[in-house]
């Protein structure tokens, strides 16, 4: 597969050292595309879950490793850490190995348009207030996940595709739907108290983008659930590309389509 090229990539909530990371398909995202700009927007590696018990496998290393190399390739490497790795924080305004750290930053697209791009749990009143509380729903999630991840091992046996129960089911609940409606809400204020043209965050798992008040919301996405990205053309035109609906090649059942994709680029070279 050529690689495909973006002026700007947007990775968050990644959660290296949970078991629950769809490693194969991030790393196959990064092996085949490239950017001018990539930003790691938080909960890249999750310390709260190294903190209890140690879980590396090595397609981890491929991952940082890649990244490591785009920033000596000259891609400009931004990490803004979320709540899940809030301990790089304290590294805010240096360096390290090419990769530069910053608590948030404005970015300004092709077109001009100026965007706050932060992980988002500052606006999260539980995370803000009861640290408990979100440790002990980030458990809830993990059975959640691992029930995800018993039906898709179930759906590949049956030659269907990817699906995230778990994301499923968020979308169903009326409280995590109201939650999701809050957080928007409270990242649209910010957004209009900076006086930008929109926002760019992750921290809730749910990809989309949407104007609000004539502020342009853009949520990430996961690599846990629906395994998303966001991406900015070289004419300022920003998109999701959602890897295991449109571009994956990763699994067996998929392999025997791989033709399909090569020489297939997303965005037109700067």
């Amino acid at each position: 597969m050529k690689s495909m090229y973006f002026r700007t990539i947007w990775l968050s909530d990644v959660h290296l050292g949970s078991k629950n990371v769809n490693g194969s398909y991030l790393l196959e995202f990064l092996q085949n595309s490239d950017s001018e700009y990539l930003y790691l927007v938080g909960d890249i590696i999750d310390f709260w879950k190294l903190k209890k018990r140690a879980y590396w496998p090595q397609i981890n290393n491929r991952i940082v490793r890649n990244i490591l190399r785009k920033a000596r390739a000259g891609t400009k490497v931004v990490y803004i850490p979320g709540n899940h790795d809030d301990i790089v924080r304290q590294f805010a305004g240096q360096q390290l190995h090419g990769v530069t750290i910053a608590n948030e930053v404005i970015h300004e697209t092709a077109d001009g348009r100026r965007f706050l791009v932060t992980h988002g749990d500052e606006f999260d009143c539980v995370i803000q207030n009861n640290r408990w509380l979100a440790e002990l729903g980030s458990f809830a999630y993990e059975i959640l996940l691992a029930m995800s991840g018993c039906c898709n091992r179930l759906r590949r046996k049956m030659g269907l595709s990817y699906w995230s129960l778990s994301a499923f089911l968020k979308h169903k609940v009326k409280q995590a739907v109201n939650f999701m409606g809050r957080f928007e809400e409270v990242v649209i204020h910010e957004a209009n108290r900076r006086q930008v043209d929109g926002l760019i965050c992750g921290h809730i798992h749910h990809a989309a983008m949407k104007k609000l008040d004539h502020i342009a919301y853009n949520n990430i996405g996961d690599w846990v659930e629906s395994c998303t990205a966001l991406t900015e053309t070289s004419e300022g035109c920003l998109s999701i590309i959602r890897w295991t609906e449109q571009y994956a090649v990763s699994t067996a059942e998929d392999k025997k389509y791989a033709d399909c994709y090569r020489n297939r680029r997303l965005a037109p070279t700067s």
